[in-house]
């Protein structure tokens, strides 16, 4: 157990990285190809905020049974908003930007609505992944057409088209091509040592990719709202966490969905209490922006809220799957 333990620790960590390079990669390839700014802003955040999801529900689905997938988009979720949010407004209160506010929390609310419609029959088929896909696919053209009406990126787009022309071409195209490939064999690693956990625990894949896949995949969301709050950016911390979470139902767990036709069932226990839980964190922070007396901002009371509340969703999945 302790040899797929460390295969997993070390696939997080190739993944974390071998993403970031691809993605800087695919930006500079991108711009030498003369996409359009705004395409590549869009991709980049697209891609970037939840690479690590992707590639390891990539890979999961071409197995036999993809619960690891579908346990790490709702588990990431579960983790950006009880551990990520939580943890971060314990140290520094976090305010909701007006653009969370008018535009990426009600989508988010959107997509997890949309997202309760397709789970409700408790199985994620070809139906359901054509419904997420299609969202995103609204959700982009929107952003595109907003971007062009007022001339004017959203903050986050416009940080990852900075410097596009400070990497040579031969690079870039480098990182792309490695940074794919070494994406692809540590997320291979992470599901497979995934699986060999769950079979020498005792517990389900579902479990592990709830647990410990989707807190591994999201520690490039906790460095970035950490880092962002901590430089006295903390209105684009929350608005990288919804970003994160709104790719992650409408992204991630299209990947299973689409690559299994016929459809991978999920228990009522893991539509409820799974589900459920990212369900009920994602309406509590809905309620912390615009509730009644709300201040606009996650105070470290309300983070306490939300990182006890992960906690104790941690120690009742163990202890009913135990």
């Amino acid at each position: 157990m302790l040899v797929w333990i460390a295969v997993l620790a070390g696939g997080f960590v190739v993944l974390v990285v071998s993403a970031s390079y691809f993605v800087d990669g695919a930006k500079v390839t991108a711009h030498y190809l003369r996409v359009s700014e705004l395409i590549i802003g869009l991709t980049a955040v697209s891609i970037g905020t939840s690479a690590p999801e992707i590639f390891v529900a990539i890979m999961d689905s071409l197995t036999e049974s993809p619960d690891v997938a579908i346990g790490n988009a709702i588990g990431s979720n579960i983790a950006n908003i009880g551990l990520v949010l939580g943890l971060t407004a314990i140290v520094v209160p976090l305010p909701f930007g007006n653009r969370v506010l008018r535009h990426e929390l009600p989508l988010l609310l959107l997509a997890t609505f949309l997202t309760a419609f397709c789970l409700a029959n408790q199985v994620v088929g070809y139906v359901d992944g054509i419904l997420l896909l299609g969202l995103l696919g609204f959700i982009l053209y929107r952003l595109v057409r907003e971007s062009k009406s007022t001339g004017q990126l959203p903050e986050e787009i416009e940080s990852e088209i900075e410097n596009l022309s400070g990497m040579s071409r031969r690079r870039a195209w480098i990182q792309l091509i490695v940074g794919l490939i070494v994406l692809l064999f540590s997320a291979r690693a992470i599901v497979t040592a995934a699986e060999h956990l769950a079979s020498q625990m005792g517990v389900s894949e579902m479990l592990i990719g709830l647990t410990v896949v989707a807190a591994g995949t999201s520690l490039p969301e906790l460095a970035a709202t950490m880092a962002a709050a901590l430089r006295k950016s903390p209105g684009i911390a929350v608005g990288n966490i919804v970003g994160s979470n709104i790719l992650n139902l409408l992204a991630v767990l299209a990947v299973p969905a689409l690559m299994k036709p016929a459809g991978t069932a999920i228990t009522a226990i893991e539509f409820w209490r799974d589900f459920g839980t990212m369900f009920a964190l994602t309406i509590l922070v809905a309620l912390f922006a615009n509730g009644i007396g709300a201040k606009k901002i996650i105070t470290r009371s309300e983070g306490a809220v939300l990182l006890v509340s992960y906690c104790c969703y941690i120690v009742l999945v163990f202890w009913q799957d135990g």
